[in-house]
């Protein structure tokens, strides 16, 4: 794959409260990151019937994208671009990523429950098919950035991409490392690579064996009682490697009732080949 990366940082937004709040997470983010926002807002099918039953045209999409544009820039001295296309949220936003080059996306959702139309199912399908990781944030806001990002690992597969990006994560925002892991003897080389990495690159961590129970639960309630900003995991690609799965191991986590923003990494080699320039 070819994709031209920049720093860019995509947030899709539909004018919600949950959307704003990703939408200020990405900005923090991106002070950190020295990366440009781009605000996105899909014309789909939706946007089109609201428009027409409040008998306005879709010029409204772009005049109130440009006006948050540039208040946001302003106020935080940042590039902040926009763009409302017309499309599905489902592949629209995927090919948006790929057309600005962006290497982060961020994605307001209500979780399993409500009407906004990003949730539930509708969140889960824009995560597996994003070319990039997204940080699937809720309502709740996180207002001193990743100073603590739990790493669960659960097996020995594509631990390495998940590991570089918290290590890009953790050096920007000066974050620390929690490995949250199985406590089964097949995993120690894992660990012991992944620590092994972690201390050459100067990140603090620290790791905690897992008790019995829900791996997921544990995961939660751990990252919940020890104040994480961020939960970072990985999806599983099928026999294809074009098309990413989510669990309901992964789903729970996602959505979790902490509201723990959760980065999310679909294992495509240039995500990490043209950030970290393996």
């Amino acid at each position: 794959m070819d994709t031209k990366m920049n720093n860019t940082i995509l947030v899709p937004i539909d004018f919600t409260d949950v959307t704003e709040n990703a939408m200020h997470q990405a900005i923090n983010a991106a002070k950190h990151l020295n990366s440009k926002v781009v605000l996105l807002h899909v014309i789909d099918k939706n946007t089109k019937a609201k428009l027409k039953k409040e008998k306005q045209s879709p010029v409204v999409i772009t005049e109130n994208l440009k006006k948050i544009a540039l208040e946001v820039s302003k106020e935080n001295d940042l590039e902040v671009d926009f763009i409302a296309k017309e499309g599905d949220i489902f592949s629209t936003i995927g090919n948006v990523a790929k057309d600005i080059g962006a290497n982060l996306l961020y994605l307001g959702t209500h979780g399993k429950v409500g009407m906004q139309k990003v949730k539930g199912s509708f969140a889960i399908k824009v995560v597996t098919s994003s070319p990039v990781p997204v940080v699937v944030v809720q309502k709740k806001p996180v207002n001193r950035g990743y100073k603590k990002i739990v790493l669960p690992i659960t097996s020995d597969a594509g631990p390495w991409e998940k590991t570089k990006w918290a290590t890009y994560i953790a050096k920007n925002f000066g974050s620390e490392i929690d490995i949250y892991r199985l406590p089964t003897p097949d995993l120690d080389e894992t660990i012991k690579i992944i620590t092994g990495h972690l201390k050459k690159e100067g990140i603090k961590y620290t790791t905690t064996n897992a008790e019995g129970g829900d791996f997921t639960k544990k995961v939660v309630e751990y990252a919940t009682s020890s104040m994480a900003d961020m939960i970072m995991i990985m999806t599983n690609p099928d026999s294809s490697f074009t098309k990413f799965l989510l669990g309901s191991y992964d789903e729970d986590m996602i959505f979790n009732t902490s509201q723990i923003p959760v980065m999310c990494i679909n294992p495509r080699k240039y995500n990490w080949e043209k950030i970290f320039k393996i």
